[in-house]
């Protein structure tokens, strides 16, 4: 029996229908993660919560121990992670407000670990990173969304930027070119080191605005908060019904 835990994003520091049963402060060879991880029941099921942001939404994307994050994850037996991720739509069809599950990642940020074994390396630590999400994971996720008649677009190339700062327009304009369709700050490393400790992963991006450049209006927060707000209260609904079924 596997099991599974949420990392929330932006708009996702806690889960209120998480029934509580424990709070693992942690510390790992890598350090700190972002917060206790909090376990508890939802849906039935057994579930770890962790904030990636911490539990105030203080860690800049550039900031965040991933390596922490995820090696706690792993200490506490878990097999499958959905995370949660708010990102900007670049492709014309992805409005505000909806929901992907991408299949593809390109990673265009620098500077943070990508690796649990950089100072012990060996051959053997090389990872196939062809399919970088778990798709017996995003399977799950597609059919909890047509359960509820949500529409999920199946698949998309997420664009992982440095942050903390909003993309410009012709690094959109690039990123498009290359092939992505929604842009995010915390999809890599997250995804590479899940794969390496053989932990199942998948994302669910909420759109919470049009990329940079692909409107004529200027990208603010209190426009993307409003659709947080709202679009989260989908992504529970979704996660719900995905745990359902796990």
């Amino acid at each position: 029996m596997g099991k599974l835990a949420i990392i929330g994003g932006s708009g996702l520091s806690e889960i209120a229908a998480l029934s509580s049963i424990d709070k693992h402060v942690m510390e790992t060879p890598f350090g700190s993660p972002s917060s206790a991880l909090i376990e508890g029941e939802l849906q039935g099921r057994d579930v770890i919560f962790l904030p990636r942001h911490g539990e105030q939404h203080t860690i800049a994307p550039h900031r965040i121990n991933y390596q922490a994050n995820i090696w706690a994850l792993n200490a506490l037996g878990v097999t499958d992670i959905i995370a949660v991720a708010a990102v900007g739509g670049i492709a014309a069809d992805l409005e505000p407000g909806g929901i992907v599950c991408p299949d593809q990642i390109i990673d265009y940020t620098y500077g943070r670990e990508q690796s649990f074994f950089s100072d012990d390396f060996s051959a053997q630590q090389h990872i196939d990173f062809t399919y970088p999400y778990s798709q017996a994971l995003r399977r799950k996720i597609m059919l909890a969304g047509q359960q509820l008649s949500l529409k999920v677009t199946d698949g998309g190339v997420y664009g992982a930027t440095q942050g903390p700062r909003l993309e410009t327009a012709a690094e959109i304009t690039r990123m498009a070119q290359d092939g992505c369709t929604i842009v995010g700050m915390t999809g890599m490393p997250e995804a590479a080191l899940a794969r390496e400790i053989k932990i199942n992963y998948a994302c669910c991006a909420l759109v919470v605005n049009k990329a940079a450049g692909q409107t004529n209006s200027l990208i603010t927060m209190t426009a993307i908060e409003q659709i947080l707000n709202a679009g989260m209260a989908d992504i529970k609904l979704l996660l719900g019904k995905t745990i359902e079924q796990y």
